[in-house]
């Protein structure tokens, strides 16, 4: 057990364990990488962003001193351009298509992003005004990344938006979901100014479906988008599961974020259950909030983890332990309620499932024991069916159901984006696609209502 001097001093240390891990360029790192880039005519590397910035350009405008463009460039193609430069798995994706892969190396296209926005954070300036009024009002549910798109273009078209939040702070995902070290909330908090300066109507602490009714949000808007994301973790369905020491991944990471976690990690020993994003985020904020040991159980194997490889890797770099083809089977505790550790199955993998990866199966009589004073779920996330239901609109289990081409419901009035509308095995639930579907839901909606194409 750590000493009170030792959990002292740990304790003071914590706040600096989140600081963020990955420095920013300095200016002459910025410059000679942007006079790295051979400025492509037909640029993969646009091809390969889901948002597709134009990244050529804003790397020229770098190189030639232009920050101010540069961050236009970005942020006129992303609306959460700033998030994405930290959290985008830029290495398999425009970073990956960089022509330079096969003669030395890629251009640090994510890096030159975080300059070029952290520019424009730093000098507090406004990127985009908000366009004519055109008199037609859009509801948009959600103040996550997918919704903050659609409102940003949505305002520069000229159209009156109000968000409605349930949490006390917009940005969604990139306010509370990722982790500190990664994305610090004063740059979420940047981007939902920059979408309030748009004269954006942002209201937190409103859960429609409780505070106000779906169908007043018909009745009042002419266009509705539906971007609630998803919700909590589900539960394990397990013995122990309400043990003191039990955490929603989820939760979890957005108590860090907070500064509202109540119990101390220093010296314990911690477990989380899942392989995503989501259970290396809780993995690693552990390991800074002083956790002796951290492993990661998950009842696959390491090929079908749906984590990325850089997070897989960076959470290595921190000492998770992984342990592989492993499943709960329940939590144990003490005769005070709290965790003292989880035992587990040996998994062998059977027949592919629907989405192709192997079915995991337990081995009988393979029981055993892994010490832990506390236990993170990380095991995917619910779905807000409820709500949903409250509008009317097909869903498959809590996914909605939307026209690929163009994110319309099955009510002409609603059109949905982002993760509420992403389906187990359907493509890649990043904060970049989301971005994207926000911004094409906003320019159906338009494609609606009016004869006007695109934004000034």
């Amino acid at each position: 057990m750590p000493t009170e001097k030792m959990q002292r001093i740990s304790l003071i240390n914590l706040e600096q364990n989140f600081q963020e891990v990955e420095q920013g360029y300095s200016n002459q790192e910025a410059t000679e990488e942007a006079n790295r880039c051979l400025y492509c005519y037909d640029a993969p590397c646009i091809k390969a962003c889901p948002t597709g910035i134009d990244i050529p350009t804003f790397i020229k405008k770098i190189a030639s001193g232009n920050l101010l463009g540069s961050a236009k460039t970005i942020m006129s193609s992303n609306p959460v351009g700033a998030s994405c430069a930290r959290v985008c798995p830029t290495e398999e994706l425009c970073e990956g298509s960089c022509v330079l892969n096969y003669s030395t190396s890629p251009i640090m296209i994510g890096k030159l992003q975080r300059f070029a926005t952290d520019w424009a954070i730093q000098n507090d300036r406004t990127l985009f005004g908000p366009g004519p009024s055109n008199g037609k009002k859009v509801a948009i549910i959600g103040a996550g990344p997918a919704g903050l798109s659609a409102a940003r273009e949505l305002a520069r078209f000229g159209y009156d938006v109000t968000i409605f939040e349930a949490a006390e702070k917009a940005g969604g995902l990139n306010t509370y979901g990722i982790v500190s070290f990664r994305l610090p909330q004063r740059i979420s908090y940047w981007e939902v100014e920059q979408v309030k300066k748009l004269n954006v109507k942002i209201r937190t602490n409103t859960a429609v479906g409780k505070d106000i009714s779906a169908q007043e949000l018909l009745e009042k808007f002419d266009r509705i988008v539906l971007a609630v994301g998803m919700g909590n973790v589900p539960s394990l369905e397990i013995e122990g599961e309400n043990l003191n020491g039990v955490y929603d991944a989820i939760e979890f990471v957005k108590a860090t974020k907070t500064g509202k976690l109540s119990q101390h990690f220093i010296g314990k020993k911690v477990v989380v259950i899942g392989a995503g994003n989501t259970a290396i985020d809780g993995a690693t904020c552990s390991v800074r909030l002083g956790a002796e040991n951290v492993k990661i159980i998950y009842r696959r194997t390491a090929e079908e983890m749906t984590a990325y490889d850089f997070e897989y890797e960076f959470a290595k770099m921190d000492g998770v332990e992984f342990r592989w083809l492993t499943a709960p089977k329940r939590i144990l505790g003490d005769e005070n309620g709290k965790v003292i550790g989880i035992e587990c199955y040996k998994m062998k993998l059977g027949d592919p499932e629907a989405d192709g990866r192997r079915r995991p199966v337990a081995i009988q009589n393979s029981e055993f024991v892994i010490q832990a004073d506390a236990v993170i779920k990380a095991i995917g996330q619910t779905r807000h069916i409820n709500l949903i239901e409250q509008f009317g609109i097909a869903h498959e289990n809590g996914v909605v159901q939307v026209n690929p081409q163009n994110w319309q419901t099955s009510n002409p009035k609603i059109v949905a984006c982002g993760d509420v509308i992403f389906g187990k095995g359907k493509g890649e639930a990043m904060v970049v696609t989301a971005a994207q579907q926000g911004k094409m839901a906003a320019y159906e909606i338009h494609k609606q209502l009016s004869s006007v194409s695109s934004p000034v």
